[in-house]
Order: C-alpha cells, then sequence, then structure tokens
C-alpha cells in the first residue's frame, strides 16, 4: 500500500520548529510546514520560482551530503538526518532547521531539474515501448542518462519519438510526488513485473522493515530517493542525445543494456548556448584534429593507448620540450636522464606498489629480478639525489626530466593523446631545506604562469589537494606529517596571493599538492600543473644533508610538472587553438606556392632564405592551379602561405596570405623575414 510522507495533524498543531532563513532570520512555525509553504509566505513570486530547498539541522552536527550527485548510494541509499541535504519543496519539515530556497540561479537545482528530467525519459521510453524495463537515471555533469533492457535495440527514430514523447509529458505538467512503500510489497511488486534491475537497487540499498522511496508523475512510478522539481512542466529545455551501450553491473555475462543520454537547461538560451558549444568541441576536437592535420595516429598492431607522433605532431611536441628545458635551465634546474624500468622493490620501498600497484603495468620475470614499467619518475631522482653526501650549501637540488612512464589506464577511459598509457611528464623534483619551501612554491609558480602566458592559456583556476583522513588506505598514515604539509602550502598560496579552492580526497598518496586545473571549450576541468610538497618520500629513504651545525637533517622533496606530460599538453593545445597554433608552435610555419612551373627557382630560393632564418617551410609544387594550392595550406591551419609569381620575383618579395586575414599583399622577402622573426621571439599569439 502506498502512502504520502507522513506529517500527522496532531505534529501540526501541537508542536511548533524554528526555521532559518539566509538571511539570519529566523521563523517559528508548525511541525510539518512545508518549504513551499514557508516560500509562499515569504513571496508568491519565490514561491513560483523556487524548485527544490536545503535543509540542514540546526541542533546537531552536520555532515555535506547533497543527494543526487550521479551515484548509485546517493539516488536510493539511506538519507543522513544529520546531513546537509536538498528536500522537494513539499517535504514536512519536523525539526528546527536552515532552511534555503534554490531557483534555477543555484547549480544545484539544476542537478536536480536533469534528475527529474530522467524521469521524465523514462516515462516516455515506457509509454512508447511497455516491454522496457528500468535501469537508473542519474544526472551528470552535462546533462543525464538513463539505462533500460529492452529486448529490440533502440533506434536513431526511436530516439527522436522518445523526444517527441518527452515534450508531451513537460506538457502534462505532472506533479512529482513522493511515496512510500513497505519494502516487501515493493520487492513483490517489481518482481512480478520482472524489473530485475530496480530488485536489485532495493535489496542493495534498503534494509528489511523499512518502507522504500518512490517517486510518481502520473502513471509512471521509479524507486528513487529524489529529490524533484514540483512537476514534469519544470522540465522545459531537453534534448535526447545519443544512446550507448553497456553491461549491467558491468559483467559481459549479464543483460546488455542501452544507455540514452539527454541534457537538460532551465531555458532554450542556455541549451542552445551548451549544444553549439558542444558543437564547437568537436570541431576542436583533438582526435579529429590530429589526424587531419597529419599530427599523430594510433594502431592496433602497437596497443591502445600507444599512440604514434607523426613528422608534425613530433615537431610541435619537441618544441614544447625545447622551450620547458631552456626555462628551467634559466632557473637552475639540472636535467637528468633515468631509466623506464626497475626492481619492483623500488616501489615497494617508495609505497607506489601500496598504494598504485593497480595502475601499474604487471612485473616482469627477468632473471631472478622482478622488474616493472615506472608509473612514476620520482624514487629514480631520490636515488640520484643520494648518490652522493650533500651539503647544506648544495641546497636546493633542483633534478629535472622529460620522463617517460607508464600507466595501466583502462581501455574505456583512453581517448586520443589526453589519456594514454604511455605518457612523458616534465617532471622536476626539488630537494631544499625547510625553511626554502616557501621561495622554491613561490619559484614554481612564476615558472607556471609564465609558461602559461607563453602557451596563451587563460582559463585554469588552482586547486588544493587534500586528503580524506578518514581513508587510511589510499593515503600515508601520518598525522603530523599532513597537517605540516597542507599549512606549508597554504601559507605559500596565502602568501602569493592566489585564489584557491580545497578538494578533500585528491592529494597524492603521500602528501598535499596543488594542483593546476585548466578548462576546455565545455568548462570541464583536468589537471594539468601540480606542485607537491613531501615530508614522506625522504623519511622512506632517509634522505640526509649535512647542515650548518654539521649534524645530519632531512630534506623536503617538492614535485612539480609545469607543461604537464607531452600528450596530454599537446591534446590541450589542439583543441585550444582548434589545429590553428601560433607561429612559434606552428609544425608547418610558412607553405610556399609558386604560381607555374617557372617560379619553382625562386620559390626554392625563398625557401632557402626562410630556413635559414630558422623557419619551417613546405613547397606546393605540384601541377596544380594557384587557388588549390592555396585551399590545402589553409586546411592544414598553415600561418601564412607566400605566393611567388613574376612580379615578386623581380622584386624579391612575396605576396602574403594571413591565416584568418586572407590576403596582405606582397611584402618584400627580408622585411617579411624580420617581422615573422619578431613574433616568434615573443611568442606571440598574432600572426
Amino acid at each position: 500500500m502506498l502512502h504520502p510522507v507522513p506529517c500527522t495533524l496532531y505534529a501540526i498543531f501541537m508542536s511548533s520548529i524554528q526555521v532559518q532563513l539566509p538571511d539570519g532570520s529566523v521563523r517559528e512555525v508548525p511541525s510539518g510546514t512545508t518549504p513551499l509553504a514557508i516560500a509562499e509566505s515569504i513571496s508568491p513570486r519565490l514561491a513560483q520560482a523556487a524548485l527544490v530547498a536545503r535543509i540542514r539541522p540546526l541542533k546537531a552536527a552536520t555532515v555535506s551530503a547533497t543527494p543526487g550527485d550521479g551515484t548509485e548510494a546517493s539516488m536510493y541509499g539511506a538519507e543522513n538526518p544529520h546531513a546537509e541535504r536538498l528536500i522537494d519543496l513539499t517535504t514536512p519539515l519536523q525539526e528546527d532547521v536552515a532552511l534555503e530556497l534554490l531557483t534555477d540561479k543555484n547549480p544545484d537545482a539544476l542537478k536536480v531539474l536533469r534528475h527529474s528530467a530522467a524521469h521524465v525519459l523514462a516515462t516516455a521510453v515506457l509509454e512508447l515501448f511497455p516491454e522496457t524495463k528500468l535501469g537508473h537515471g542519474p544526472a551528470t555533469e552535462s546533462g543525464f542518462f538513463y539505462d533500460f533492457w529492452r529486448p529490440t535495440p533502440f533506434t536513431p527514430e526511436d530516439l527522436k519519438l522518445i523526444e517527441g514523447r518527452m515534450a508531451e509529458v513537460v506538457a502534462r505538467d505532472e506533479k512529482f510526488v513522493r511515496e512510500f512503500e513497505p519494502r516487501t510489497e515493493g520487492l513483490e511488486k517489481f518482481r512480478a513485473g520482472n524489473d530485475f534491475m530496480k530488485v536489485h537497487f532495493i535489496e542493495k540499498f534498503t534494509q528489511p522493515g523499512e518502507d522504500i522511496s518512490l517517486y510518481r508523475n502520473g502513471r509512471f512510478v521509479d524507486f528513487c530517493r529524489g529529490p524533484h522539481v514540483p512537476s514534469t512542466g519544470r522540465v522545459k529545455a531537453v534534448k535526447v542525445m545519443s544512446l550507448s551501450g553497456a553491461y549491467w553491473l558491468g559483467d559481459e555475462k549479464n543483460p546488455q543494456l542501452q544507455r540514452i543520454y539527454g541534457t537538460a537547461f532551465f531555458s532554450k538560451k542556455d541549451l542552445d548556448e551548451y549544444l553549439e558549444k558542444l558543437e564547437d568541441a568537436k570541431r576542436r576536437d583533438h582526435r579529429r584534429l590530429g589526424k587531419d592535420l597529419e599530427l599523430f595516429t594510433v594502431s592496433e598492431e602497437v596497443g591502445a593507448g600507444l599512440p604514434l607522433w607523426l613528422p608534425k605532431g613530433a615537431t610541435i611536441r619537441r618544441l614544447l620540450e625545447e622551450y620547458i628545458l631552456g626555462l628551467e635551465r634559466e632557473r637552475g634546474y639540472e636535467h637528468v636522464y633515468t631509466p623506464d624500468i626497475a626492481k619492483v622493490d623500488l616501489y615497494v620501498r617508495s609505497g607506489h606498489w601500496a598504494h598504485y600497484h593497480e595502475d601499474m603495468f604487471p612485473p616482469m620475470e627477468l632473471e631472478n629480478e622482478q622488474m616493472v614499467l615506472r608509473p612514476m619518475n620520482c624514487p629514480h631522482h631520490i636515488l640520484i639525489y643520494e648518490s652522493k653526501l650533500r651539503s647544506y650549501r648544495d641546497l636546493p637540488v633542483r633534478l629535472a626530466e622529460l620522463g617517460t612512464m607508464y600507466r595501466y589506464e583502462r581501455s574505456g577511459a583512453l581517448s586520443g593523446l589526453s589519456r594514454v598509457r604511455c605518457m612523458t611528464l616534465n617532471d622536476a623534483h626539488i630537494f631544499c631545506s625547510p625553511d626554502q619551501i616557501k621561495e622554491e612554491f613561490s619559484g614554481v609558480m612564476k615558472l607556471v604562469e609564465q609558461a602559461y602566458r607563453d602557451l596563451g592559456i587563460t582559463q585554469y583556476s588552482y586547486r588544493l589537494s587534500l586528503r580524506d583522513p578518514a581513508n587510511k588506505a589510499k593515503y600515508v598514515d601520518n598525522d603530523e606529517m599532513w597537517n605540516l604539509g597542507e599549512r606549508v602550502l597554504r601559507e605559500a598560496l596565502d602568501a602569493l596571493g592566489l585564489p584557491y579552492r580545497e578538494s578533500k580526497g585528491d592529494a597524492a598518496f603521500y602528501g598535499p599538492k596543488l594542483d593546476i586545473q585548466l578548462a576546455d571549450v565545455m568548462g570541464h576541468e583536468e589537471t594539468y600543473s601540480t606542485v607537491q610538497v613531501d615530508f614522506h618520500l625522504p623519511s622512506q629513504f632517509g634522505l640526509e644533508y649535512t647542515g650548518a651545525d654539521g649534524n645530519r637533517h632531512r630534506p623536503v622533496m617538492i614535485h612539480r610538472a609545469i607543461i604537464s606530460t607531452m600528450e596530454r599538453m599537446v591534446s590541450y593545445l589542439i583543441e585550444m587553438y582548434a589545429g590553428a597554433f601560433p607561429l612559434w608552435l606552428a609544425p608547418v610555419q610558412a607553405g610556399l606556392v609558386p604560381i607555374s612551373e617557372r617560379h619553382h627557382s625562386y620559390a626554392t630560393k625563398v625557401r632557402d632564405v626562410l630556413q635559414q632564418a630558422g623557419f619551417r617551410v613546405e613547397t606546393d609544387a605540384r601541377n596544380e592551379k594557384m587557388n588549390a594550392k592555396i585551399r590545402d595550406f589553409t586546411l592544414q591551419k598553415v600561418p601564412y602561405v607566400l605566393v611567388m609569381g613574376d612580379k615578386e620575383e623581380s622584386g624579391n618579395a612575396v605576396s602574403v596570405r594571413t591565416r584568418g586575414k586572407g590576403d596582405q599583399g606582397a611584402m618584400p622577402l627580408e622585411q617579411f623575414v624580420t617581422r615573422a622573426q619578431q613574433l616568434v621571439a615573443g611568442k606571440s599569439m598574432e600572426v
């Protein structure tokens, strides 16, 4: 038997609660009052705009736990009455709480809208294809999805029908109503309908003897904890995006599900802007551009996650490597080379084996030794540091390497250059005394900002990644060390005046770190640069230096990567520039177009002059029309196309076509060379 959220008249009339509003004011209302009623008492406009409420108990210790983050536990697990949480506007309030009414201005409300859109999707699917069985439908970072089992695969035509029916469900403006049902009755009902996935979720996330939470809109009922927006009519700007397959519970022995992806926004304008960004992201996709511009390729014969750099892509990589090596030399770094493999014992000693071995390749048996491809470079650099006794006068020791590493990324996570199994990191480790930490940290941050400035990177933010103290398995168990490391990093960041946010659970296993997050065209963030203060590994390896007092002291280790791995940074730059690299990074800086065969000798002369001046050029000597040659260089996003005919040859000049600007007219060759050299030297974004 279904019953609504319990709320007795006795409780309403015989008791009252206090509700604290965001402005700090407190209202005394009858127990059982809903957030919607409070919104109506404040303003009819607010009641109309409100979508969901956030509450925090005032009398209990609270922990942050916002449901609807896309995990099964958040959708189905038991609610924590002492947690800050989102609730429906119609949920009766039974205790003293801090209340916030969320409108379409709040990102958490968008997550709730998208989860509600998943229910609208499931409603439409069952109305059109009643034989379908339901999985789950969480909100995601960019929208939502719902997993279905159906004997017949969905088709693109089916997706169009589903989207049309979703519009009808939205137009019906059906209220989302939360109901409760005894667990035994719910299981019996879902088993009778052969809804094996719902049975699994109920058995996994609820306990015998308790009621289960269901949500109803019209005739559609789903096992769900919520919350939801008030009605389906609020889900106006929604679109079905794509379809994919996945095995139930990730096991290929189980039935194969069909996952329908969608997205939803508060307005059609926001949806249209998102779809435009999505098209722009497709246009910038480094995998497509990598193929079109002949930068890299992949081969099944080599293996997944192991890209092959083509000459043009290798040129970009080489330029990046030379650039960062030069900056590091200027700042006192010493460059080293270390092997790509080592004994397993080394990583046992460092702690990587205990904390990271699942992401490493399996060991190789070599005579009586177990060798493994390295996942990190730091143990190798530690051994270089301890190869001789160091004095305080030697510090800081800055060891840098373009170190190749190997990580066992799962096949489903691999993507072009951005997620690979073999990568070369712009790595370095600074060994310093404790009183040198802040100065060295400051030097690293200045290096990061110069590199980003020269590369034209502007969309980035700072994340202070901390441990989760409750996770003893993931992190080294040493509270004193962690507290010291976190304090030192905060002080260094505050001294530099850098804005940052904190993220619990994202630290390295041996210490806190500052991650520099870069955003792509869709606003998704990834870590590219990182700085870590490490008190643990120097202790693990017993590192020492002789102090001014003649005694032995323990150095501090700073791990840092300025421009990430070559693979990931090149993938980012391809997408940021949409393949149109600035002049200093372009694999081909000038394309030479002789108008006819008799101009080939002059084109050769121009090529020799440009190459001697340090430029990378290509000559198109094909028996093709001039416009066809110009078009091909334009499609390859070459910064300059230089056209040469009788007039140019007689005046020792070139006719310059600039990427994005078109025909700039004739220019003396010497003048062109001087101007282009200035742009390269200044790392200019202009051409």
